[in-house]
């Protein structure tokens, strides 16, 4: 018989008591207390869709306003090509100039958000700065001498050659002030060009280069025999780090952008095609006094 009394089994902790009997999170929304938690919820599609398209911040509207000035610089070259040859050209003259409507607005546009966000004390565009106090004194002229060319112009297409004779007259005085104004706004953004240019492809090769060659920790350390024939990794670290923000910053936005300048441009050669029946009258007074 027995006698004796079976000892109790012994008491397993629970996993509140016990910490290290807890199980690890798997990542989707555990958590170590063994309860579940709700997985949090990234941005919509539309919400990603839109955040991709409109990235690019202070440096992307720069981006922007040299890129469209850049394709206005094109088309006014070819517009200063119609005016030496007006007699023959001047379907070209008219269309070009409707055609400028829309790039013009981008430029304006794009330039007065940047404006309007400096002086409203947005933190990124304070950072970034305003333009040369040069450049700032300069832009109303630019712009107000744009707006009074391109809309006289308008007005001699509408009111046809028999409002030459005073209208006319104000298209050239101001075509001349813009044309002074003009020339002073792009030298002192000449440098910025370069942005928007073959800079990119450029950056982008040096940025591959690297990376397919060599890395910063590969590099020889500064006491190696080759370290004077080699960028230090410090510097060449830098200078990975900042051709990858200048790449970074051309394809954020850049749907944006694209889409914002061929819209201008697709806007402006809607205007023109709408328009060139009003040429008729122009086209034959040219044609008959040369």
């Amino acid at each position: 018989m027995v006698t004796g009394v079976l000892a109790a089994p012994p008491k397993l902790d629970t996993v509140a008591e016990n910490p290290q009997l807890q199980r690890p999170t798997l990542g989707f929304g555990g958590r170590t207390d063994g309860s579940l938690a709700t997985a949090p919820r990234g941005p919509s599609l539309a919400g990603r869709s839109q955040r991709s398209l409109l990235a690019g911040g202070t440096d992307g509207n720069e981006l922007l306003t040299v890129q469209t000035g850049a394709v206005l610089l094109v088309l006014l070259a070819v517009l200063g090509v119609t005016i030496i040859r007006i007699g023959q050209l001047t379907w070209l003259h008219m269309f070009l100039g409707l055609l400028l409507i829309g790039p013009v607005a981008l430029k304006i546009g794009s330039t007065g958000y940047r404006f309007v966000r400096y002086y409203s004390g947005d933190p990124s565009y304070r950072r970034k700065g305003p333009p040369p106090l040069a450049l700032r004194a300069l832009g109303p002229l630019v712009v107000l001498s744009t707006i009074g060319v391109i809309g006289t112009g308008v007005v001699l297409l509408a009111l046809g050659p028999s409002s030459r004779s005073t209208w006319l007259l104000i298209h050239k005085v101001i075509f001349f002030i813009w044309l002074a104004a003009t020339s002073l706004h792009v030298l002192g953004h000449l440098s910025e060009l370069r942005s928007a240019l073959p800079g990119a492809r450029r950056e982008r090769d040096e940025i591959l280069a690297a990376a397919s060659t060599s890395s910063a920790a590969s590099l020889p350390s500064d006491s190696s025999p080759h370290s004077r024939l080699l960028p230090s990794r410090s510097g060449f670290a830098s200078r990975v780090s900042l051709t990858s923000r200048n790449l970074a910053v051309r394809v954020a936005g850049g749907p944006a952008r694209g889409v914002a300048l061929a819209g201008a441009l697709l806007a402006g050669l809607a205007l023109a095609l709408v328009l060139v029946p009003d040429f008729a009258p122009w086209l034959h007074y040219h044609r008959h006094h040369g």
